[in-house]
């Protein structure tokens, strides 16, 4: 029997490109979107779906991912699929795999640029790397063509790997490039741009260590490119009308101010895409928000001419950390140095907790601002910090302990649960198991930063506990998500596997700009799907007809009641053999279509997700677009 419609979807609200909403019918046939209109008719269809009541949408994309290596092992991309997402941008942050595993005797660049960036284990390093077979971005981009991909994939050129590539891995993080080498980076990278890649990625964030010996105390390739290199390559990009993915110098405000003045028409003859991470409400530091606001205005103005735009968390930065193994460790020297030791080697890191020195500069990190008068007293005071992290005990949550009396209690109070117990007459009653650890471990602690270090001894990776850094504010966050001159985005989904989960931060931004209104929905609506693939240059992210019908549906009367922090979940995945952390919106997205198949309905996956082709390897399309 031939079908007039492969699927018809009756009666959504359907949100598309900034449009008025409009109640309609959408008819699918071969993956493309063939009618909307009202009251189609679908004697002929093969399948009906009833969405009265519910949010119909294009498909939304995730701006900043670090999928390179899952698609490895699961091309489905689950954890992204279930939440509504259908297109995600791969070779961020200066990371990926376009240039193959890039081996060299005991070099193995992959596992030693992932591992410490984005806080994946060696071992689930090394099984990807294992699996690359190519050599060239031209061979990446045909491996990409044969994954069974559930979401769609852009990927873009990653300056860390394109640095080893020019000049060899040790070159790349001991010396500046010659201008031969210069040039090569610049015939790889226009080359990559005229074969698919959607644009170019680098990083300066202070966080960004290698994790091989004896190289533990540098930071990635990418970070060691001066401006000229930068600008030379940006040009490039420039000139094939591609995206610049960035991250900010943080601790430098004339360079970033600097090299993100390269985006401007005003200066260049032609502006340059750029996309930068993050604009976030750091908790320790009140003014970098403002700058990147500040930074965005100026850049965008009509004088200026640039095409700015920074890449806002939709959530609470909410952290956890296994042990002092953290993405927030990395920034201060003290915990770096506990970081730079293998995951696995537990009795490397408990020789530097024994160290006399040691103790002494970690104790001199920890209470340094605390107490007394001093400008770092000031600096704290005023939320004027150089790091992150805060060091308040009050904002640092136990998750999971050996020590199970200890869960969801906060390190202070921990620690003044201890100082009590052992006052004459205690108002506290320590557990038998609370008092045989104190007993064994802690008697001796008199203070926070003790408590700190014996807690690092006596768990090591046992203990995960969890802060949120920045975006402490809801408030805050729904402002940042409606700046038109930034972007959602930033979720990081792919890394990180027990220190972030925002898998689902798009339904949480969809949500904020649902609190008013169906107006503020259809604008967050298109900055998740057209404006993202506008950005990027792909043809994707409407449902008129014509388009591939990459769509979803929300429940709205569900997406009204979803608490996304409430809905996390550590559990173990199979293809990684490690716990993972992962968020669950059972409920709010009853359909995901992409290329018109069902990869996701009523909380259930398609058993073909991962096993079929369901995405496309995205490329730009000659168009000039243009995000407003």
């Amino acid at each position: 029997m031939t079908h007039s419609f492969d699927t018809v979807i009756k009666n959504a609200r359907i949100f598309n490109n900034g449009e008025n909403p409009v109640t309609e019918d959408i008819a699918i046939r071969g993956g493309v979107v063939v009618k909307r209109g009202q009251s189609l008719d679908t004697s002929g269809a093969k399948e009906v779906i009833n969405a009265s009541g519910l949010w119909a949408m294009p498909g939304l994309f995730d701006i900043h991912t670090h999928y390179d290596l899952e698609l490895e092992v699961a091309p489905g991309l689950p954890e992204s699929t279930r939440h509504g997402t259908t297109s995600v941008v791969i070779s961020n942050c200066s990371l990926g795999l376009a240039f193959g595993n890039q081996r060299e005797g005991d070099i193995d660049p992959i596992v030693d640029c992932y591992a410490r960036v984005e806080n994946i284990p060696k071992p689930v390093l090394r099984q990807c790397a294992d699996k690359v077979i190519w050599n060239t971005p031209q061979e990446y981009i045909d491996h990409l063509e044969t994954l069974n991909l559930g979401p769609n994939v852009i990927t873009m050129i990653p300056h860390s790997m394109l640095r080893i590539e020019s000049m060899g891995f040790e070159a790349s993080v001991t010396r500046d490039p010659t201008q031969a080498e210069v040039n090569d980076m610049k015939r790889r990278l226009r080359d990559g741009l005229k074969i698919g890649y959607a644009g170019f990625s680098t990083d300066s964030l202070p966080f960004h260590y290698l994790a091989n010996q004896p190289n533990c105390h540098k930071t990635i390739p990418t970070q060691f490119a001066k401006y000229a290199e930068i600008k030379q390559l940006t040009q490039v990009v420039r000139e094939e009308g591609m995206l610049w993915q960035a991250t900010p110098p943080k601790d430098s405000p004339l360079s970033v101010v600097r090299m993100f003045l390269l985006s401007c028409a005003r200066l260049h003859g032609k502006p340059l895409k750029t996309t930068v991470v993050a604009a976030l409400d750091v908790s320790t530091n009140r003014n970098l928000i403002k700058m990147a606001r500040l930074l965005a205005s100026l850049l965008n103005s009509r004088f200026m001419g640039g095409k700015f735009y920074m890449q806002a968390l939709g959530a609470r930065f909410k952290i956890w950390s296994d042990g002092a193994v953290t993405p927030i460790a990395e920034e201060i020297p003290e915990l770096r140095a506990l970081n730079e030791t293998d995951l696995e080697d537990r009795a490397a890191r408990a020789k530097i907790l024994q160290d006399p020195e040691y103790i002494k500069v970690f104790r001199d990190m920890w209470m340094k601002g605390k107490s007394g008068f001093s400008l770092a007293r000031l600096k704290r005071l005023c939320r004027l910090e150089d790091y992150a992290f805060d060091r308040d005990l009050n904002s640092m949550t136990i998750d999971v302990c050996p020590l199970k009396d200890w869960q969801g209690m906060t390190f202070q109070v921990v620690l003044d649960r201890l100082l009590e117990s052992r006052r004459e007459n205690p108002t506290v009653v320590l557990s038998e198991a609370e008092q045989d650890l104190v007993s064994k471990d802690f008697f001796w602690v008199s203070d926070e930063a003790d408590f700190v270090l014996q807690v690092l001894r006596t768990f090591d990776t046992q203990i995960s506990w969890y802060t949120i850094t920045a975006n402490r504010d809801i408030k805050t966050v729904r402002e940042l998500l409606m700046d038109p001159k930034l972007l959602p985005g930033f979720n990081d989904s792919g890394a990180h596997l027990t220190n972030m989960a925002f898998y689902d931060v798009n339904l949480r931004s969809l949500k904020l700009a649902s609190e008013g209104g169906e107006q503020d929905t259809n604008y967050m609506v298109k900055r998740l799907t057209k404006d993202a693939a506008d950005l990027f240059g792909v043809d994707r992210g409407s449902i008129y007809e014509g388009d591939v019908a990459d769509l979803i549906l929300v429940d709205p009367k569900q997406l009204a009641n979803y608490d996304g922090e409430a809905n996390v979940e550590r559990i173990f995945r199979e293809e990684y053999q490690q716990p993972q952390l992962v968020n669950r919106s059972n409920g709010v997205v009853p359909l995901v279509l992409i290329n018109g198949k069902p990869a996701w309905v009523d909380d259930e996956f398609s058993t073909a997700l991962g096993q079929q082709r369901f995405g496309s390897l995205l490329k730009p399309v000659d168009l000039e677009i243009s995000v407003t």
